[in-house]
């Protein structure tokens, strides 16, 4: 039987390259219209899995996505880390020195900051990368053009007029593929998950100890608001290693105990960061 993934955008979305990466390029899709609706889609078994973007090397974390984990109960099945190449497309015969304008993504924008800049372009937030190549194609404007992915380009058949426009070749973007079921045991696990702790002095030290003590590798921690309580705050952990090896359960099990609250978001295979074109060197995360 074959296998659908959800989305967040339209066709030529980089979801939907992080798609083609993982699952190959011949899997069918779902798209999206909000972070909400992948949820839904595989809750409801429209979709098998979910690709939900969670943070960019450059931009940071992608808010709505942690709230979601948060509210909602699928299981992180893998990530993906996706190079991310931003480029610059028009309407054909349109010229780089004739652009004034540049519309996408608030993320994607942010990524190219400094090529704007430098061309003395405008930057003009939209709903989504894929979403403003698309509506540029149905509708060309003069001194218009988009920041997008070469899928984009080739869909929506816009003129490529510069590449790897993005203002750091590091430029990562990492996805969770969500699942109603726990993945396969892997050779090389990470695993993430939420907890909040009591409101009193070495809280948080008290439970970061207990990873320390079994010499667990901590790769992610970031704090939250808890939207329910105003001036709460919850901790998003990534560690490596997965839940049921014996020094991962055991630190678990006492953060259950120190800590108010723990939900465990999934122990999962642990990508691999690809290599930059440039020559860098590839990064396990």
């Amino acid at each position: 039987m074959s296998k659908a993934v959800a989305f967040q955008g339209i066709a030529g979305a980089y979801s939907e390259q992080a798609i083609r990466q993982f699952f190959g390029p011949d899997v069918a899709h779902v798209a999206c219209k909000t972070l909400d609706d992948i949820f839904l889609a595989v809750e409801t078994g429209e979709a098998d899995f979910g690709m939900l973007p969670v943070e960019n090397a450059v931009a940071g974390s992608v808010t709505r996505s942690y709230e979601l984990l948060m509210e909602r109960d699928l299981r992180i099945h893998a990530e993906v880390v996706l190079r991310v190449c931003h480029l610059l497309m028009a309407a054909p015969g349109t010229s780089l020195a004739e652009v004034e304008r540049v519309r996408s993504h608030p993320q994607a924008l942010a990524q190219c900051q400094r090529y704007l800049e430098r061309h003395a372009m405008q930057p003009e937030p939209a709903f989504d990368t894929a979403g403003a190549a698309r509506d540029l194609a149905a509708a060309p404007e003069a001194r218009v053009a988009v920041v997008a992915s070469s899928l984009a380009a080739d869909l929506y058949n816009l003129e490529v007029l510069d590449q790897d426009i993005e203002d750091y070749p590091f430029n990562y973007t990492r996805f969770f593929v969500l699942a109603l079921e726990s993945p396969p045991r892997a050779p090389r696990s990470k695993t993430s998950l939420i907890f909040s702790t009591p409101h009193q002095p070495g809280a948080l030290y008290d439970c970061m100890g207990e990873f320390a003590k079994r010499r667990i590798n901590l790769s992610k921690i970031e704090s939250r608001p808890r939207l329910n309580r105003p001036w709460q705050y919850v901790f998003y952990l990534d560690f490596e290693g997965h839940c049921q090896d014996p020094p991962c359960e055991a630190a678990i099990m006492a953060l259950l105990r120190r800590s108010s609250f723990v939900k465990l978001l999934g122990s999962y295979p642990a990508a691999t960061t690809p290599m930059p074109e440039d020559g860098g060197l590839a990064l396990d995360t």
